[in-house]
This record gives C-alpha cells, structure tokens and sequence, in this order.
C-alpha cells in the first residue's frame, strides 16, 4: 500500500461536494478510464468500524453518558493501525461556557501526551463557550451549532485513544459521540500525526509581542486556525498582521496585511462560512464583543523540515479617554484564544500546558445566577411569570407570558462586590416568542460604541428576537459591560414587539451570568487549578465521600464504582451519601452500589427510600432503580412497588423496566 497524495484540483472538489476527505491512506490504483472523482470504484482495504455512546441494551434508548464534574469519558480506544476519518458529538449541558468546559483530547500509540487538546467547542471552530453553526470542509455544526462534526483524519500506527473530559462544576446533562474510523493493514512510513493545540492570551501580552498561535519544532506542515477574541476596550481590535516563522528563518515567510485579512474576509469581520475560512461569532465592535472566525490551510499548508512559529498582532485602534482616536494602529488588550491545527512526523511533545476548566472561560470568574430561585420576587406588568422545569434538556427555564409590547418582568439579582463587570442573560427562543430589550437597574445599559474608519463593523446588542421554529434554551444575551455596585440589582425585559410569524409574545430566562472585568479579575480566574483526585484504596475513598468539595466526592463514589464488588466495605458511606446534597454524587453513590452486585442488598432500604424523594433529578432515580436490579431477588424484592411508579416517568422507564424484570 502506498499514499496518493491528491491534486488540489480535485481536494478542492471533494471538499465542497462531500465537506471532508477521502482517505488517501487506505487507497489502491483505480481502474483505468472510468470517471470516479470520489474513488467509489476502488477496492477497499480496510475494515470499517465506529466506537459510540450506544448503549449495549437494543431495548434501551438512553445512548448518553453523563460525565461529572472531573471525570474522563473515553469515546474510543483504538487499536492500530488505522486512521480516525469522522467525529462527532452532541451535548447537552446547563453550565454557562460549558462548551469551553469541557476538554477534547487525543493520544496515540501509547502516549502520555496528547497530541488534541482543546475545548469542545473551540476545536469544532466556535469560541467563548458559545454554540453557533459551522459549514466549512473540516468542521461541521448543525442544528444550531448542537450537532459537532469533524472530518480531519487522525492516523495511528499502535492505538488512539479519544477522551472529553468535564473540568467545569455541573454533571454533563448527556453527551453523545461517533468515532468513525478505518482499520488498515499498515501506515506509510511518514504518515504524519494530526495535531490540534489551545492557547490563550487573557489579555493579550502587553509588552509588545505578538499572539502566538504555534511555536512547534519538528518536521510537517501547518493546516488550520480557529482565534477567538473579546473586546476588552471599544473599537476595531484587528489592524495586526499574520506572521509564519518556518525552521527558525530571521524574516517570515509568509507575512498578512489584518486579521481580519488572514481569514480571508474584508473590512472587518462579519458572520459568514465557506470550505476554507469563515466567521461563527461577529458582534461588532463595541466593549465587550466577540469574535471567532476559523482559516484552513487545505490548498495552502505550510511546510516545515525544522520548525514553525505562528503569530499574529494584537494591534488595532485605540481611543483616548474622550474618545477621540489615539491611533489606527496601536497595541490593544483584548482577551485572545486559539486552537493551531497541523500535521507533524512524530508526536509534539512540546507544547505548553492548557489551563484548566474555567480559567479558559471568556471571564473565567462567572457567577451563573439561576432566575428560578427568585421566582417570588419577580415583578410582571401586563403578563404572567411561571417556572417550565426541565424546559431543555435538564434547564429550567422562567417564562413571562407577555400581552404585547409594553410588556415587561423585571427580575433582581445580587451582586457580590463593587466592580466592572460583564453581564449576560441565558435566554430561551420559541415558536410564540417575541422581541424584548433590556434594561439594567431601570436604564438602558450605556457601554462605548467608538466610530472610527468606513465601513465600521458597529453592531450593539440592543434588542433579543426570542422567534424560532423550535424550543432552544441556551441563547446568550450580552447586557453589557457595566460597573457595578455591592448589592441588589434588577434586569428588566421589556417587550417591543415580535416576528410575524411569531404567535405571541412570550420571553424566557435561563440565567443571568455575572463576572468581573479587567486586570486583576482575569489574573484571578487565570489561577484556577486542577482539583486533586481522590485515590487509595477503599477505605481512603469511603473517607473522601465526607470531603468538603462536591467534585472531590463524586469522583470518590466514581472510583468505588470502578472498583465493583471490592467496595463492599464502602456500600455503609455509599449509603449515606445517596442523601448527599449534591446530585452527581447521589448517582455516583447509586452507581458503585450496583458495581457491588448482589451483596450491596444491606443497601435496599437506603435505595428505596432514594427512589422515593420526589422531583429528584432524572438521572439519580435511574441510577438507583438500576442498583436494586444489580441486587436482585430476593433481597430488592420490597423495591418492586415504587420501582413500578418510577417506570410511569417516560425518562425513567427503561432503568426501572430492567430492575423489575432482573428482580421478578
């Protein structure tokens, strides 16, 4: 077998009609003479295979995992040699920036250093922990940016293994995946390792240097960029040039002209996607908009023998404290994150380290104020307020029932000290939604908006359009940038109208998300570290389920539930720990019990009284159904009547269907 490397011509046509590749590497010599631009006619040999979330139960259609906080889920352990051609993922998650919560990680052939590692949500090419729709050769989202995909094919010679894991502090309402890839009878000798890398600036380095998006050395080629930035000052950030430093050469080869340039657009940067370069996240130009836009290097990629640096400036206008310009071309702090994307001989093995869980948010310090707890204080005016629990995959969502415009639900929240802060609302969309603007303490929320050159990209956030064909929770609404004092505060959402396809006036609220700005906040949230794992032997675990962290505790029942049957001498603490206020750790606890099997039935009392509480979270009252069908008869005998009152619950159904039928 050998590798075919493609014209351009024909990468060019396979890109746009398929969005992906073929694989080169599993390819033989065509038949002669007979037109087949996609290689259909070629003999395949390789094997074709998926690893998946699918649950081993035809019968059961919870095909889910539900990561808690600080677990690993393994998507796929890969035995070689072979090549990853296709992945995809769906999520669905209450935890505000879960997207950049999560972390994706790829290692091959036995590394203990991965060769992928970045967000979620930046490496399928959207940034600030945001969803957004992608249409371009290697990444694809749909379904409003829910459904991930990526086509970049990943060879292996030994194995692969692919793992996200959840570094924020809510459990993971499901997570969905495909790894599709092709076992092969071997690898060309240089088949290089793809790689894709995160890094971030909060704020940009203010001493002159360029944002670095990659310093690799090695032999390979580079092949893609996603930038993220957040406007940390007012006007256009993206006046600086691009520069690819290649085998330590004294001037660029490859020099840009603007940012906004590089990714091949114009006069700014405005939502927009194509094969090779695109825009997911274009706010404007106001304090605190944001930016993503993605640029792949597929016709163009960038060879190195040696090594490579890519960079590209921080620089753009700046304005005096009056506002006047103080100049078009001058260094800017605005908050910079990245993933480089390239192909290399080998595996990098020096890249720096990427921060942990929410030190890579936008602003890593967000307070997520759930509206629901204030239900009794909020305030309506010619409508009506009411909770929807569970409204969108695990949010409970407040909905004002507005009668027109005028309408308005003003709602407090507490702001925990004085400071500059970035305010933002979690809002709901649906098919009787209407137009609502926002007002900060009564007064429209006043944040700079700085004119500048022609053709300025000035686009405030005035107004939230809740229409959509369908039910979406999970919309950020930007209040504003404001300053803030210690205390009670109030958001008001004021109805000014609606589609006309809409058929009402409705608005709903997720969340208000609150967090400081400036200097030392983000050197604040920059410190956040990796919370200690909790190991030993059983003994030690069962004492780490009393720890004062929530996350320390959930991993603690986690690892008693690898353990099985040797955490007998725990199930007394996993017991007590099904009444553990948090959640995760209650389905922790309910998982380990069933690990233990049939001699965890001391714990059958403690587990139907579990299944008893009412209004507990979904995913507790599956795992404790299924612990009494791990027990059996005839011990879990007494848990058959409220084992059948859970299967009433159509989400519950199937784990209490199994435990009945395990214990009857």
């Amino acid at each position: 077998m050998r590798l075919r490397r493609p014209s351009a011509g024909l990468c060019v046509l396979l890109f746009i009609l398929l969005g992906g590749l073929t694989s080169a590497l599993s390819a033989q010599e065509p038949a002669p003479g007979l037109p087949d631009p996609y290689g259909l006619l070629v003999p395949k040999d390789f094997s074709a295979h998926r690893s998946s979330s699918n649950n081993p139960d035809w019968n059961s259609n919870d095909d889910s995992k539900r990561p808690i906080p600080g677990e690993t889920q393994v998507l796929a352990d890969l035995t070689g040699p072979g090549v990853v051609t296709h992945l995809w993922v769906t999520i669905a998650d209450n935890e505000y920036g879960w997207p950049r919560l999560l972390r994706l990680r790829v290692y091959y052939d036995g590394s203990s250093v991965p060769s992928v590692d970045a967000p979620v949500g930046d490496f399928f090419a959207v940034g600030h922990g945001f969803e957004a729709k992608v249409k371009s050769a290697m990444v694809v989202d749909s379904s409003d940016g829910r459904a991930r995909n990526s086509y970049w094919p990943m060879p292996f010679r030994k194995s692969c293994r692919i793992t996200i894991t959840n570094e924020g502090h809510r459990r993971v309402a499901n997570l969905y995946y495909h790894v599709d890839w092709e076992k092969l009878p071997s690898l060309p000798a240089n088949t290089p390792y793809f790689h894709a890398r995160y890094r971030q600036a909060l704020p940009a380095p203010a001493d002159g240097k360029p944002y670095e998006f990659l310093s690799v050395t090695g032999k390979g080629h580079y092949v893609g960029t996603v930038l993220s930035v957040v406007q940390a000052e007012a006007g256009w950030f993206g006046e600086g040039d691009d520069f690819f430093w290649v085998d330590g050469e004294k001037y660029p080869s490859i020099e840009g002209t603007g940012s906004e340039d590089y990714f091949n657009d114009a006069w700014g940067l405005h939502v927009n996607d194509a094969p090779f370069y695109g825009c997911t996240v274009a706010e404007g130009t106001g304090l605190g908009s944001r930016m993503t836009a993605y640029r792949w290097h597929l016709v163009d990629p960038v060879p190195f023998q040696k090594s490579l640096k890519v960079e590209i400036e921080h620089k753009g206008w700046t304005f005096n404290a009056d506002g006047s310009v103080k100049s078009g071309f001058g260094e800017r702090v605005d908050l910079y994150s990245s993933v480089a994307f390239w192909y290399q001989e080998g595996i990098a093995q020096d890249q720096p380290p990427v921060p942990y869980g929410s030190a890579r948010l936008p602003q890593g310090n967000a307070l997520q104020i759930e509206v629901e707890n204030a239900l009794s204080q909020i305030k309506a005016e010619n409508g009506k307020v009411s909770v929807f629990p569970d409204l969108f995959w695990s949010k409970d969502v407040v909905v004002f029932e507005g009668k027109g415009p005028g309408s308005k639900v003003t709602i407090p929240f507490d702001v925990p000290e004085d400071g500059d802060y970035e305010l933002y609302a979690q809002m709901a969309q649906g098919s009787d939604y209407g137009v609502y603007t926002a007002l900060l303490d009564g007064k429209k929320p006043e944040a700079p908006v700085l004119e500048h050159e022609p053709g300025a990209d000035v686009r405030p956030q005035t107004e939230f359009d809740g229409y959509a064909y369908e039910t979406y929770v999970g919309a950020d609404f930007q209040i504003g940038w404001p300053r803030l004092t210690k205390g009670r505060h109030t958001l008001t959402l004021v109805c000014t109208g609606k589609r006309e396809a809409s058929s009402g006036y409705t608005v709903g609220i997720d969340d208000i998300v609150l967090a400081k700005t400036g200097a030392a906040a983000w050197a604040a949230a920059a410190k956040v570290q990796e919370p200690k794992t909790p190991s030993g032997s059983v003994q030690d675990l069962a004492k780490a389920l009393s720890d004062p962290d929530a996350t320390t505790r959930g991993l603690a029942a986690m690892a008693l539930k690898d353990k099985g049957p040797a955490a007998l001498p725990a199930l007394p603490a996993l017991e007590k720990a099904l009444k553990d206020p948090d959640p995760n750790v209650r389905m922790m606890a309910g998982n380990a019990i069933a690990a233990i099997g049939k001699d965890a039935a001391p714990a059958v009392p403690a587990l139907i009284a579990a299944c008893s509480v009412k209004d507990d979270q979904i995913h507790v009252l599956r795992a404790c159904a299924s612990a009494l069908g791990a027990i059996g008869k005839p011990a879990a005998t007494p848990a058959l009547p409220v084992l059948r009152k859970l299967a009433e619950h159509p989400r519950i159904r199937w784990a209490a269907e199994a435990a009945i039928k395990k214990i009857e």
